[in-house]
C-alpha cells in the first residue's frame, strides 16, 4: 500500500490538461465520487479544443436518435476499421463506438449547460465506404455568451486571429457564407453578422461559438461541481512507487516545486507535441517552420513523461496535417473550400495536379508529405484560380463583395497588394509568366490548365474524381451540374501559396480499449492513462469526418476516469 502522507497534496485522480479530454474525465471522474484535480500548463483553458471548429465525431450520439437516426454500430466499426487500416485494435475501436454516445448521453444529464445537437449534412469524409454516412455524425453545441464564465472568461484560450468583437459563425452559416454570392442564404449571413456585430457593440454581448463555446460550457459544468482547475502549473515528471505505478506528479506551481499524489491513477490530457520543432524535425523532416494551428501550450510535455516511466509511443510522424496558407506575419489560415471550389487546380513543382484537390485535409496533407519525399517540390504546392474565381467565391479569407472601408476582412474586387507584396499570392496574365513566378515548367503548367478545362467541361474529373463524393460537394457551388468543377475562364490567373498545416500533432502514448497506458511489450503501466492528441490515436493514420480529434479525446476521458472508478471505489 503506497503512503501517501509526503505529498503536497492528495487527490483520487490528477488530470493534466484542461482541453476537451481532460475536462470530460474530470467531469465523470467526480460524477463517480473522486476527488478530482485539473492542472494546466499555460495561463489559459480549453487546449486546442478552444481554437478547433468545436465538432465531436460520435455516430449514435443523443441528438442523432432525437432526430430519429441512428447508424449501426456494427457498420461503423467496419468504417473504421477500413480507414485505420489495421494500425488500431479492433478493441480500441468497439470501445470507441460503444462509448462515444454514452459519453455525450452522460454530459447532457449532467448539466444544462452541455448541450450538444446534429445538423445533418456534413458527411463522413469517406460517405462512399461502408459504415460511411452522407448525413454526417458531426455533433455540435450552440453559441454562448462568454460573460457566463465570470471571473474565468479572461482564461479561456483565444484563437490566434480573433475575429472582431461580434463576429461568430456556426458550422452550417459558414458553408452559406462561402456562397455569399450564389445564394440568399449566404447574404442573409452577411446580415447577420452584422446585427451581431451591432448586438456587441449596444448590448455588451460576447457571443462565441464552436470550439469555444465547448470548451466554455466544459468549464462551467466544471465549476458547477466544485471541480478546481489550477492554470500556470506544468507537469515537471511522473512519480512512481517501487512497483512502478504512477502515483502522482511534481509539478511547478506559484514558483515552487509541489509533489501531488493521486490516489486512483494520472490521467494524461496535455496534447501533442505541435510546437517543439526540434522534436517534429526529428519524426517529421519534411515540417521545417511552424505551421501548426494546435494549442501554443502544446510541447508534449506529457507524452516525455510518459516515456520517462516506461510508456511506448507510436505514430510520432503523424499529425491532423491541413493544408494552409501562411501569412507574412506567420498567421495560419486553413485552405477547405477554397480547395472545394470548382474553378481551381493546386499544382506541384513540376506544375502537375497530384490529388484530387477537394479530398480531405488529412489525405492532401498526406500527398504533400509523400509526394516532397519523392523529390518533386511539393511543399509548397500552388492553387491555380482565376480573376472571376476570385470575386465569386470566398478564397484567403477575401469576400467577394463590393469594398467596404475599415472592413475587418479584405473585400472588393482586387487581390489585396500585401498578399502580393509579401509573395504568398502570384498574379500574372499569363500561363508562362505566371510559371516563372512559382517556378514550374510553362510547358506543364499551360497542359496541366488545358487538361483540367477539358475535364471541366466534360462534367467528370477523370484524372482525380474530384466531385464525385458528397464530400466534396459540401463546399462547392450547388448551382453548377459538378459542384467541384467548372473551367477557368481569362486572367489574371492567381497562384496561393500552400503549405501542410496541422491541428496538432496526431502520435503519442501507446494505451489500451481503457486509455491506460501500455509499454512496448503491451504491458500496462499502472495507474496512467493517455488521452487525446496525449495518446496514439484511435484514428490511426486517418480522419474519419469532422471532430474526429475532440470525439476521441472526449470519449477517452470519460472511459479512463469511469475506469479508475471501476478499480478504485
Amino acid at each position: 500500500m503506497t503512503s501517501f502522507d509526503d505529498f503536497d497534496h492528495v487527490v483520487d485522480v490528477l488530470i493534466v490538461g484542461s482541453g476537451g479530454g481532460g475536462m470530460t474525465a474530470a467531469l465523470r471522474a467526480a460524477s463517480c465520487g473522486l476527488d478530482a484535480l485539473v492542472i494546466e500548463k499555460s495561463s489559459h483553458f480549453g487546449g486546442s479544443t478552444a481554437l478547433s471548429g468545436g465538432g465531436i465525431w460520435v455516430p449514435g450520439a443523443p441528438a442523432q436518435r432525437r432526430a430519429g437516426y441512428s447508424p449501426a454500430p456494427e457498420a461503423v466499426v467496419g468504417y473504421l476499421r477500413q480507414i485505420t487500416a489495421g494500425l488500431v485494435s479492433d478493441a480500441r475501436i468497439r470501445q470507441y463506438v460503444d462509448s462515444a454516445p454514452r459519453m455525450l448521453e452522460f454530459l447532457e444529464n449532467l448539466s444544462p449547460w452541455l448541450e450538444f445537437v446534429w445538423k445533418p449534412g456534413y458527411a463522413d469524409y469517406y460517405p462512399e465506404l461502408p459504415g460511411g454516412s452522407e448525413l454526417g455524425s458531426t455533433i455540435n453545441v450552440p453559441p454562448i455568451d462568454l460573460r457566463e464564465l465570470g471571473v474565468d472568461e479572461p482564461k479561456l484560450l483565444q484563437p490566434l486571429a480573433l475575429a472582431p468583437k461580434g463576429i461568430w459563425l456556426g458550422p452550417k452559416e459558414l458553408r452559406s457564407f462561402y456562397l455569399i454570392r450564389q445564394s440568399w442564404a449566404g447574404k442573409a449571413v452577411l446580415v447577420k453578422l452584422i446585427s451581431r456585430m451591432v448586438r456587441a457593440r449596444v448590448f455588451g454581448e460576447r457571443i462565441a461559438a464552436i470550439g469555444q463555446s465547448l470548451a466554455a460550457r466544459l468549464r462551467l459544468a466544471m465549476k458547477e461541481r466544485g471541480i478546481p482547475l489550477w492554470l500556470d502549473t506544468p507537469l515537471g515528471e511522473l512519480l512512481t512507487d517501487a512497483d512502478g505505478s504512477v502515483i502522482g506528479a511534481l509539478v511547478h506551481r506559484d514558483g515552487t516545486r509541489q509533489r501531488i499524489g493521486a490516489r486512483g491513477g494520472v490521467i494524461l490530457a496535455s496534447g501533442g507535441f505541435d510546437h517543439d520543432m526540434a522534436w517534429r524535425k526529428e519524426h517529421q523532416p519534411v515540417v521545417d517552420q511552424d505551421w501548426s494551428f494546435g494549442n501554443p501550450a502544446a510541447m508534449g510535455d506529457g507524452i516525455r513523461a510518459g516515456q520517462q516511466v516506461g510508456a511506448a509511443a507510436d505514430l510520432l510522424d503523424e499529425a491532423w496535417w491541413f493544408p494552409a496558407i501562411q501569412w507574412p506575419d506567420g498567421r495560419m489560415q486553413f485552405m477547405l473550400n477554397e480547395r472545394m471550389m470548382p474553378s481551381q487546380f493546386i499544382v506541384n513543382g513540376d506544375g502537375k495536379r497530384f490529388i484530387n484537390e477537394a479530398a480531405p485535409y488529412m489525405d492532401f496533407g498526406h500527398a504533400m508529405i509523400e509526394g516532397h519525399k519523392s523529390g518533386v517540390t511539393h511543399i509548397p504546392c500552388w492553387l491555380i484560380t482565376d480573376h472571376r474565381s476570385f470575386n465569386r467565391y470566398v478564397v484567403g479569407g477575401h469576400l467577394p463583395i463590393p469594398k467596404i472601408p475599415g472592413a475587418p476582412v479584405p473585400t472588393g474586387r482586387k487581390v489585396p497588394k500585401a498578399w502580393l507584396d509579401s509573395g504568398v499570392v502570384k498574379a500574372a496574365s499569363t500561363w508562362e509568366e505566371l510559371a516563372a513566378k512559382i517556378d514550374v515548367p510553362a510547358a506543364q503548367l499551360r497542359t496541366t490548365a488545358t487538361r483540367f478545362n477539358e475535364l471541366a467541361r466534360a462534367g467528370h474529373d477523370d484524372d482525380f474524381n474530384r466531385g464525385d463524393s458528397v464530400y466534396d460537394n459540401y463546399y462547392g457551388d450547388p448551382t453548377l451540374p459538378n459542384p467541384n468543377l467548372y473551367p477557368l475562364g481569362g486572367p489574371p490567373y492567381y497562384a496561393f501559396r500552400i503549405v501542410p498545416g496541422d491541428l496538432g500533432t496526431s502520435g503519442g502514448l501507446r494505451t489500451d480499449e481503457f486509455a491506460r497506458v501500455l509499454r512496448t511489450d503491451d504491458t500496462v503501466v499502472p495507474r496512467l492513462y493517455a488521452v487525446g492528441n496525449t495518446s496514439a490515436p484511435v484514428m490511426g493514420r486517418s480522419y474519419a469526418g469532422a471532430g474526429a480529434t475532440i470525439g476521441p479525446a472526449m470519449t477517452f476521458g470519460f472511459v479512463a476516469a469511469k475506469h479508475i472508478a471501476a478499480q478504485t471505489l
